[in-house]
């Protein structure tokens, strides 16, 4: 997974599998928006981080299956290091 707080947009940017683009996108959360390509999750972006990333990412997480953990981990990485792409990577345990 590689993850990118961008702090000029106040966003992060999950990128949950390499994928050159994607069809369409769901709103799951009105701070997380999800790219899909072939009706898989592909992307997270969520917003405005500073009000919380908990909540828009369990949506995420609930609606597409996906570890919540993984995807919190993530975003705590790239939070921790704005405006550089960090790499996270996660084992079954």
């Amino acid at each position: 997974m590689r993850a990118d707080y961008d702090t000029s947009a106040d966003a992060i940017s999950i990128s949950i599998v390499d994928a050159h683009t994607a069809e369409h996108s769901d709103e799951v959360h009105p701070r997380a928006v999800v790219a899909l390509s072939a009706g898989r999750p592909v992307e997270v972006q969520l917003l405005y981080p500073y009000m919380g990333i908990a909540e828009p990412l369990a949506a995420v997480a609930a609606r597409y299956d996906l570890d919540r953990e993984a995807l919190e981990a993530a975003a705590q990485s790239a939070l921790a290091a704005p405006n550089r792409v960090v790499s996270v990577e996660i084992a079954a345990a």
